[in-house]
Protein backbone atom coordinates (compact mmCIF):
# COMPACT_ATOMS: atom_id res chain seq x y z
CA UNK A 1 0.00 0.00 0.00
CA UNK A 2 2.70 2.22 0.87
CA UNK A 3 4.18 1.65 -2.51
CA UNK A 4 0.85 2.46 -4.36
CA UNK A 5 0.64 6.38 -2.43
CA UNK A 6 4.72 7.06 -3.19
CA UNK A 7 3.64 6.09 -6.94
CA UNK A 8 0.64 8.33 -6.68
CA UNK A 9 2.24 11.51 -5.10
CA UNK A 10 5.14 11.12 -7.91
CA UNK A 11 2.61 11.02 -10.60
CA UNK A 12 0.54 13.83 -9.49
CA UNK A 13 4.00 15.90 -8.81
CA UNK A 14 4.98 14.85 -12.61
CA UNK A 15 1.96 16.31 -13.96
CA UNK A 16 1.71 19.38 -12.15
CA UNK A 17 5.53 20.19 -13.30
CA UNK A 18 4.30 19.57 -17.39
CA UNK A 19 1.29 21.52 -16.63
CA UNK A 20 3.65 24.48 -15.49
CA UNK A 21 5.83 24.29 -18.66
CA UNK A 22 4.43 27.01 -21.44
CA UNK A 23 5.22 27.55 -24.72
CA UNK A 24 4.35 31.24 -25.80
CA UNK A 25 4.26 32.48 -29.79
CA UNK A 26 4.96 35.85 -30.46
CA UNK A 27 4.42 36.44 -34.67
CA UNK A 28 6.96 38.59 -36.15
CA UNK A 29 5.73 41.89 -36.94
CA UNK A 30 6.77 41.77 -40.71
CA UNK A 31 4.37 39.34 -41.24
CA UNK A 32 4.05 39.70 -45.15
CA UNK A 33 1.01 37.87 -47.36
CA UNK A 34 2.62 38.98 -50.61
CA UNK A 35 4.27 36.32 -52.78
CA UNK A 36 7.32 37.60 -54.20
CA UNK A 37 9.57 36.12 -57.62
CA UNK A 38 12.20 36.62 -59.51
CA UNK A 39 11.52 38.66 -62.77
CA UNK A 40 8.26 39.98 -61.95
CA UNK A 41 8.20 42.04 -65.12
CA UNK A 42 6.95 39.06 -67.01
CA UNK A 43 3.91 39.10 -65.64
CA UNK A 44 2.94 42.74 -67.09
CA UNK A 45 0.89 43.29 -69.92
CA UNK A 46 3.57 44.43 -72.17
CA UNK A 47 1.19 45.55 -75.05
CA UNK A 48 -1.67 48.08 -75.66
CA UNK A 49 -4.32 45.77 -76.25
CA UNK A 50 -4.20 43.19 -73.28
CA UNK A 51 -3.38 46.10 -71.03
CA UNK A 52 -6.80 47.58 -71.60
CA UNK A 53 -8.70 44.81 -70.84
CA UNK A 54 -7.39 44.64 -67.40
CA UNK A 55 -3.68 42.66 -67.83
CA UNK A 56 -5.70 39.49 -69.44
CA UNK A 57 -5.07 37.42 -72.98
CA UNK A 58 -5.49 33.56 -72.63
CA UNK A 59 -8.89 33.14 -73.72
CA UNK A 60 -9.22 37.09 -76.04
CA UNK A 61 -9.26 36.66 -79.65
CA UNK A 62 -5.95 36.02 -81.74
CA UNK A 63 -3.59 38.95 -81.91
CA UNK A 64 -0.42 39.45 -82.91
CA UNK A 65 1.48 39.59 -79.19
CA UNK A 66 -0.83 36.45 -78.19
CA UNK A 67 2.88 34.84 -77.77
CA UNK A 68 2.54 36.87 -74.13
CA UNK A 69 -0.75 34.81 -72.89
CA UNK A 70 -1.66 32.04 -74.80
CA UNK A 71 0.55 31.55 -78.47
CA UNK A 72 -1.89 28.25 -79.61
CA UNK A 73 -4.40 31.09 -80.91
CA UNK A 74 -1.87 31.85 -83.65
CA UNK A 75 -3.22 29.07 -85.65
CA UNK A 76 -6.82 31.06 -85.75
CA UNK A 77 -5.06 33.88 -87.15
CA UNK A 78 -6.38 34.76 -90.50
CA UNK A 79 -3.07 36.48 -91.96
CA UNK A 80 -0.23 34.41 -92.76
CA UNK A 81 2.34 35.98 -90.30
CA UNK A 82 2.95 39.03 -88.80
CA UNK A 83 5.50 41.60 -86.72
CA UNK A 84 4.01 42.97 -83.56
CA UNK A 85 6.44 45.70 -81.50
CA UNK A 86 4.91 47.56 -78.22
CA UNK A 87 6.81 50.02 -76.21
CA UNK A 88 5.77 50.77 -72.14
CA UNK A 89 7.44 53.62 -70.30
CA UNK A 90 7.53 52.25 -66.49
CA UNK A 91 7.17 54.82 -63.28
CA UNK A 92 7.01 57.28 -65.98
CA UNK A 93 5.66 59.72 -63.31
CA UNK A 94 9.25 59.92 -61.41
CA UNK A 95 11.70 59.05 -64.41
CA UNK A 96 11.84 58.88 -68.11
CA UNK A 97 14.06 56.06 -68.88
CA UNK A 98 12.26 52.92 -67.54
CA UNK A 99 10.71 51.19 -70.14
CA UNK A 100 9.53 47.64 -71.46
CA UNK A 101 9.91 46.73 -74.79
CA UNK A 102 8.60 43.93 -76.72
CA UNK A 103 8.44 42.31 -80.16
CA UNK A 104 7.05 39.62 -81.53
CA UNK A 105 6.95 37.34 -84.70
CA UNK A 106 4.47 34.28 -86.15
CA UNK A 107 4.37 32.76 -88.89
CA UNK A 108 1.44 30.16 -90.11
CA UNK A 109 3.38 27.24 -91.44
CA UNK A 110 -0.40 25.74 -92.78
CA UNK A 111 -3.87 24.91 -91.43
CA UNK A 112 -2.45 22.87 -88.59
CA UNK A 113 0.54 24.71 -87.12
CA UNK A 114 2.63 27.62 -86.57
CA UNK A 115 5.77 28.79 -85.12
CA UNK A 116 6.32 32.38 -82.86
CA UNK A 117 9.30 34.24 -80.78
CA UNK A 118 9.18 36.77 -78.78
CA UNK A 119 12.22 39.43 -77.22
CA UNK A 120 11.00 41.11 -73.92
CA UNK A 121 13.34 43.90 -72.72
CA UNK A 122 13.10 45.48 -69.49
CA UNK A 123 15.24 48.62 -69.20
CA UNK A 124 15.64 50.26 -65.67
CA UNK A 125 17.67 53.29 -67.23
CA UNK A 126 20.94 55.04 -66.30
CA UNK A 127 22.04 54.70 -62.37
CA UNK A 128 24.98 56.99 -61.47
CA UNK A 129 26.95 55.41 -58.88
CA UNK A 130 29.60 56.81 -56.65
CA UNK A 131 33.07 54.86 -55.95
CA UNK A 132 33.37 56.57 -52.75
CA UNK A 133 31.46 54.88 -49.78
CA UNK A 134 32.57 58.54 -47.73
CA UNK A 135 34.52 61.17 -49.42
CA UNK A 136 36.46 63.93 -47.79
CA UNK A 137 35.66 67.34 -48.48
CA UNK A 138 37.76 68.21 -51.25
CA UNK A 139 38.11 64.79 -52.45
CA UNK A 140 37.47 63.94 -56.04
CA UNK A 141 34.31 61.55 -56.42
CA UNK A 142 34.65 59.17 -59.43
CA UNK A 143 31.04 57.52 -60.69
CA UNK A 144 30.45 54.81 -62.77
CA UNK A 145 27.69 54.29 -64.69
CA UNK A 146 25.18 51.04 -64.68
CA UNK A 147 22.13 50.08 -66.92
CA UNK A 148 20.51 47.24 -64.86
CA UNK A 149 18.51 45.15 -67.30
CA UNK A 150 16.05 42.02 -67.50
CA UNK A 151 15.40 40.17 -70.83
CA UNK A 152 13.68 37.33 -72.36
CA UNK A 153 13.40 35.56 -75.52
CA UNK A 154 11.16 32.59 -76.37
CA UNK A 155 10.19 30.38 -79.36
CA UNK A 156 6.44 28.55 -79.60
CA UNK A 157 5.46 25.52 -81.73
CA UNK A 158 1.62 25.37 -82.38
CA UNK A 159 -0.38 22.54 -83.55
CA UNK A 160 -3.80 22.79 -84.08
CA UNK A 161 -5.32 19.44 -82.86
CA UNK A 162 -9.23 19.95 -83.35
CA UNK A 163 -10.76 22.43 -86.00
CA UNK A 164 -11.40 24.15 -82.92
CA UNK A 165 -8.89 23.28 -80.55
CA UNK A 166 -4.88 24.08 -80.08
CA UNK A 167 -1.86 23.56 -78.35
CA UNK A 168 1.40 25.58 -77.99
CA UNK A 169 4.76 24.87 -76.30
CA UNK A 170 7.15 27.81 -75.66
CA UNK A 171 10.66 27.45 -74.59
CA UNK A 172 12.28 30.97 -72.93
CA UNK A 173 15.29 31.97 -71.92
CA UNK A 174 15.69 34.60 -69.34
CA UNK A 175 18.27 36.80 -68.27
CA UNK A 176 18.14 39.33 -65.33
CA UNK A 177 20.98 41.70 -64.62
CA UNK A 178 19.91 43.39 -61.66
CA UNK A 179 23.03 42.89 -59.52
CA UNK A 180 25.44 45.95 -59.17
CA UNK A 181 28.54 44.64 -58.86
CA UNK A 182 30.56 46.15 -56.09
CA UNK A 183 33.63 45.28 -53.43
CA UNK A 184 32.34 43.93 -50.64
CA UNK A 185 30.05 41.54 -53.43
CA UNK A 186 32.56 40.85 -56.36
CA UNK A 187 31.00 37.41 -57.08
CA UNK A 188 27.69 39.15 -58.13
CA UNK A 189 26.61 38.26 -61.87
CA UNK A 190 23.37 38.30 -63.96
CA UNK A 191 21.67 35.78 -63.08
CA UNK A 192 19.90 33.61 -66.13
CA UNK A 193 17.28 30.77 -66.21
CA UNK A 194 15.22 28.72 -68.85
CA UNK A 195 11.45 28.20 -68.75
CA UNK A 196 8.37 26.58 -70.83
CA UNK A 197 4.91 27.39 -71.30
CA UNK A 198 2.17 25.33 -72.46
CA UNK A 199 -0.96 26.68 -73.63
CA UNK A 200 -4.59 25.88 -74.89
CA UNK A 201 -7.24 27.71 -76.68
CA UNK A 202 -10.44 26.55 -77.99
CA UNK A 203 -12.53 28.79 -80.31
CA UNK A 204 -16.12 27.31 -81.09
CA UNK A 205 -17.68 28.15 -84.58
CA UNK A 206 -19.91 30.94 -85.23
CA UNK A 207 -23.33 29.84 -84.10
CA UNK A 208 -27.52 31.58 -84.23
CA UNK A 209 -29.20 32.32 -81.20
CA UNK A 210 -32.41 34.95 -81.53
CA UNK A 211 -31.60 38.40 -82.16
CA UNK A 212 -27.31 37.37 -82.60
CA UNK A 213 -25.22 35.25 -83.39
CA UNK A 214 -22.07 34.21 -81.01
CA UNK A 215 -18.69 32.73 -80.68
CA UNK A 216 -17.28 30.74 -77.38
CA UNK A 217 -13.65 31.19 -76.30
CA UNK A 218 -11.63 29.20 -73.47
CA UNK A 219 -7.75 28.91 -73.13
CA UNK A 220 -5.61 27.87 -70.00
CA UNK A 221 -1.90 28.60 -69.89
CA UNK A 222 0.75 26.91 -67.52
CA UNK A 223 3.71 29.31 -67.69
CA UNK A 224 7.32 30.11 -66.39
CA UNK A 225 7.88 26.10 -65.36
CA UNK A 226 11.57 26.55 -64.68
CA UNK A 227 14.28 26.27 -61.82
CA UNK A 228 15.17 29.11 -59.57
CA UNK A 229 17.58 30.87 -60.20
CA UNK A 230 20.34 33.22 -57.66
CA UNK A 231 22.92 36.12 -58.49
CA UNK A 232 25.71 34.60 -56.55
CA UNK A 233 26.70 32.10 -54.76
CA UNK A 234 25.55 32.90 -51.17
CA UNK A 235 22.47 34.75 -52.77
CA UNK A 236 18.82 33.76 -52.01
CA UNK A 237 17.48 31.42 -54.24
CA UNK A 238 14.36 33.02 -56.27
CA UNK A 239 11.33 31.63 -57.96
CA UNK A 240 10.32 32.17 -61.64
CA UNK A 241 6.74 33.58 -61.29
CA UNK A 242 5.09 30.13 -62.51
CA UNK A 243 1.58 30.75 -63.11
CA UNK A 244 -2.00 29.38 -64.19
CA UNK A 245 -3.78 30.89 -66.24
CA UNK A 246 -7.67 30.51 -66.99
CA UNK A 247 -9.89 32.37 -69.15
CA UNK A 248 -13.41 31.93 -70.57
CA UNK A 249 -15.09 34.72 -73.41
CA UNK A 250 -18.10 35.15 -75.61
CA UNK A 251 -18.33 37.48 -79.20
CA UNK A 252 -22.03 38.94 -79.49
CA UNK A 253 -21.75 39.01 -83.12
CA UNK A 254 -24.63 41.44 -83.90
CA UNK A 255 -23.61 41.94 -87.73
CA UNK A 256 -21.09 41.83 -90.54
CA UNK A 257 -20.09 45.10 -89.08
CA UNK A 258 -19.98 44.80 -85.14
CA UNK A 259 -19.16 42.70 -82.53
CA UNK A 260 -18.77 42.45 -78.69
CA UNK A 261 -16.09 40.63 -76.93
CA UNK A 262 -16.50 39.83 -73.41
CA UNK A 263 -13.71 38.05 -71.53
CA UNK A 264 -12.60 36.92 -67.84
CA UNK A 265 -9.87 35.18 -67.17
CA UNK A 266 -7.93 34.18 -63.00
CA UNK A 267 -4.71 33.47 -62.39
CA UNK A 268 -3.12 32.11 -59.74
CA UNK A 269 1.27 32.04 -58.79
CA UNK A 270 2.23 28.60 -58.28
CA UNK A 271 4.73 29.64 -55.92
CA UNK A 272 4.84 28.74 -52.26
CA UNK A 273 3.26 31.35 -50.07
CA UNK A 274 5.69 32.76 -47.03
CA UNK A 275 4.65 30.93 -43.90
CA UNK A 276 3.80 33.06 -41.11
CA UNK A 277 7.33 33.07 -38.60
CA UNK A 278 7.68 34.22 -35.37
CA UNK A 279 9.52 33.44 -31.94
CA UNK A 280 8.70 29.94 -30.11
CA UNK A 281 9.30 30.26 -26.17
CA UNK A 282 9.04 27.48 -23.71
CA UNK A 283 9.42 28.05 -20.16
CA UNK A 284 8.13 27.30 -16.80
CA UNK A 285 5.11 29.64 -16.35
CA UNK A 286 5.37 30.78 -12.28
CA UNK A 287 2.21 32.64 -12.12
CA UNK A 288 -0.03 30.77 -14.65
CA UNK A 289 -0.53 34.01 -16.72
CA UNK A 290 0.90 32.42 -19.64
CA UNK A 291 3.75 35.41 -20.82
CA UNK A 292 7.29 34.40 -20.03
CA UNK A 293 7.97 37.46 -17.76
CA UNK A 294 11.50 37.51 -17.55
CA UNK A 295 13.61 37.69 -14.20
CA UNK A 296 15.34 40.00 -12.61
CA UNK A 297 18.32 37.28 -13.13
CA UNK A 298 17.86 35.23 -16.16
CA UNK A 299 20.80 33.20 -15.37
CA UNK A 300 19.65 32.39 -11.25
CA UNK A 301 15.64 32.75 -11.10
CA UNK A 302 14.30 32.45 -7.88
CA UNK A 303 11.68 30.43 -6.69
CA UNK A 304 7.86 32.06 -8.07
CA UNK A 305 10.01 33.26 -10.68
CA UNK A 306 9.42 32.23 -14.68
CA UNK A 307 12.24 29.90 -15.64
CA UNK A 308 13.34 29.63 -19.41
CA UNK A 309 13.73 26.14 -20.83
CA UNK A 310 14.11 27.77 -24.52
CA UNK A 311 13.74 30.04 -27.09
CA UNK A 312 13.40 29.95 -30.71
CA UNK A 313 13.67 32.90 -33.73
CA UNK A 314 11.99 32.83 -36.72
CA UNK A 315 10.05 29.76 -36.47
CA UNK A 316 7.32 28.63 -38.81
CA UNK A 317 4.12 28.94 -36.98
CA UNK A 318 1.54 28.39 -39.49
CA UNK A 319 2.25 27.31 -43.03
CA UNK A 320 5.19 25.49 -44.53
CA UNK A 321 8.35 25.59 -45.23
CA UNK A 322 8.75 27.66 -48.56
CA UNK A 323 12.70 26.52 -49.47
CA UNK A 324 11.45 23.75 -51.67
CA UNK A 325 12.00 23.08 -55.67
CA UNK A 326 10.14 24.84 -57.72
CA UNK A 327 8.26 21.48 -59.15
CA UNK A 328 7.55 20.88 -55.19
CA UNK A 329 6.38 24.91 -55.21
CA UNK A 330 4.22 24.14 -57.96
CA UNK A 331 2.20 21.73 -55.94
CA UNK A 332 2.70 22.96 -52.56
CA UNK A 333 1.28 26.46 -53.72
CA UNK A 334 -2.31 24.97 -53.70
CA UNK A 335 -2.61 24.27 -49.76
CA UNK A 336 0.31 26.25 -48.23
CA UNK A 337 -1.21 29.44 -47.30
CA UNK A 338 -1.65 29.83 -43.20
CA UNK A 339 -4.71 31.46 -43.36
CA UNK A 340 -6.18 28.10 -44.78
CA UNK A 341 -8.94 27.76 -47.94
CA UNK A 342 -9.71 31.20 -47.69
CA UNK A 343 -6.54 32.63 -47.95
CA UNK A 344 -5.95 30.42 -51.02
CA UNK A 345 -8.92 31.47 -52.51
CA UNK A 346 -7.35 35.54 -52.48
CA UNK A 347 -4.45 34.37 -53.98
CA UNK A 348 -6.17 34.02 -57.15
CA UNK A 349 -6.18 37.41 -59.07
CA UNK A 350 -9.30 37.95 -61.86
CA UNK A 351 -10.12 40.33 -64.62
CA UNK A 352 -12.68 41.64 -66.35
CA UNK A 353 -12.97 42.99 -70.17
CA UNK A 354 -15.07 44.09 -72.83
CA UNK A 355 -13.98 44.85 -76.61
CA UNK A 356 -16.37 46.41 -79.09
CA UNK A 357 -15.20 46.47 -83.47
CA UNK A 358 -16.82 48.00 -86.02
CA UNK A 359 -16.01 46.91 -89.54
CA UNK A 360 -12.35 45.34 -88.22
CA UNK A 361 -11.47 48.98 -88.30
CA UNK A 362 -11.94 50.26 -85.11
CA UNK A 363 -11.77 48.92 -81.34
CA UNK A 364 -12.68 50.18 -78.44
CA UNK A 365 -11.96 48.59 -74.98
CA UNK A 366 -12.03 48.80 -71.13
CA UNK A 367 -11.14 46.36 -68.63
CA UNK A 368 -10.70 46.03 -64.52
CA UNK A 369 -8.26 44.38 -63.07
CA UNK A 370 -8.47 43.03 -59.11
CA UNK A 371 -5.89 41.59 -56.21
CA UNK A 372 -6.74 41.10 -52.69
CA UNK A 373 -5.37 43.68 -50.43
CA UNK A 374 -3.21 41.07 -48.22
CA UNK A 375 -2.00 40.00 -51.39
CA UNK A 376 -0.51 43.09 -53.73
CA UNK A 377 -3.92 45.40 -53.30
CA UNK A 378 -3.53 45.90 -57.30
CA UNK A 379 -6.81 47.01 -58.55
CA UNK A 380 -7.10 49.05 -61.48
CA UNK A 381 -9.60 50.00 -64.74
CA UNK A 382 -8.06 50.47 -67.89
CA UNK A 383 -9.48 52.06 -71.23
CA UNK A 384 -7.92 51.76 -74.97
CA UNK A 385 -8.62 51.41 -78.58
CA UNK A 386 -7.41 50.16 -81.79
CA UNK A 387 -7.28 51.31 -84.89
CA UNK A 388 -6.66 48.84 -88.15
CA UNK A 389 -5.66 50.40 -91.32
CA UNK A 390 -5.20 48.18 -94.70
CA UNK A 391 -2.42 45.23 -92.65
CA UNK A 392 -1.23 47.29 -90.10
CA UNK A 393 -3.05 47.94 -86.94
CA UNK A 394 -2.32 50.64 -84.00
CA UNK A 395 -3.15 50.23 -79.85
CA UNK A 396 -3.22 52.36 -77.25
CA UNK A 397 -4.28 52.14 -73.62
CA UNK A 398 -4.62 53.90 -70.65
CA UNK A 399 -4.82 52.83 -66.95
CA UNK A 400 -6.84 54.40 -63.77
CA UNK A 401 -5.68 52.61 -60.15
CA UNK A 402 -7.97 52.17 -57.98
CA UNK A 403 -6.51 51.10 -55.11
CA UNK A 404 -4.44 52.27 -51.88
CA UNK A 405 -1.30 51.68 -53.48
CA UNK A 406 -0.02 53.36 -56.57
CA UNK A 407 0.06 51.22 -59.85
CA UNK A 408 3.73 52.12 -61.70
CA UNK A 409 1.53 52.26 -64.63
CA UNK A 410 -0.61 54.73 -63.64
CA UNK A 411 -1.63 57.43 -65.95
CA UNK A 412 0.68 55.78 -68.80
CA UNK A 413 -0.57 55.68 -72.34
CA UNK A 414 1.19 52.69 -74.17
CA UNK A 415 1.60 51.80 -77.55
CA UNK A 416 1.59 49.38 -79.71
CA UNK A 417 1.68 48.50 -83.71
CA UNK A 418 1.17 44.82 -85.55
CA UNK A 419 2.16 44.51 -89.44
CA UNK A 420 0.34 41.50 -90.89
CA UNK A 421 1.73 39.75 -94.25
CA UNK A 422 -0.91 38.01 -96.03
CA UNK A 423 -3.93 38.71 -94.07
CA UNK A 424 -6.94 37.14 -95.40
CA UNK A 425 -4.98 33.96 -96.67
CA UNK A 426 -6.66 31.93 -94.04
CA UNK A 427 -10.37 32.03 -93.35
CA UNK A 428 -10.99 31.38 -89.59
CA UNK A 429 -14.55 33.08 -89.07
Amino acid sequence: MKKYKISLIALVTLSFTFAQETVQIIPSPNDSRVITTGVPFMLIAPDARSASMGDMGVATSMDGFSQQYNPAKYVFSEAKSGVSLSYTPYLSRLVNDISISYATYFNRLNEYSAVSASFKYFSLGQIDLTQQNNPQPGQEITFITVRPNELTFDVAYTLRLADQFAMAVALRYMNSNLQIQQVENSNAQPASSFGADITGYYQSEEEAYNDFNGRWRLGFAIQNLGPKFQYDDEGRENFQPTNLRLGAGFDFIFDEYSKLGITAEVTKLLVPTPPRLGDRITFTDANGNGVYDEPADPDDPQPGEDILISAEENVIIEGQDNDVSFLNGIFQSFGDAPGGFSEELREFTWALGAEYTYQENFAFRAGYFNEAEDKGARKFFAIGAGFKYTTINLDLSYLFSASRVQSPLENTLRFSLTFNFGDGEYDEY
